[in-house]
């Protein structure tokens, strides 16, 4: 998830710096909509790892 960020944010900055703001704008808010599921999944997974397996 955080790959795709990334990725999006990158498209985001060529975008911008080709002046296609319409593409750049949408970008960058893919980007930050993957990078906020990304740190949630990771925080979610990261509290069910730690609880003991059910007997």
């Amino acid at each position: 998830m955080i790959n795709l960020a990334i990725t999006f944010l990158v498209i985001a900055i060529i975008a911008a710096l080709l002046g296609i703001t319409g593409v750049a704008g949408i970008a960058m808010e893919m980007a930050w909509i993957l990078f906020v599921i990304g740190v949630v999944l990771a925080i979610v997974f990261w509290v069910m790892g730690r609880r003991p397996p059910p007997v």
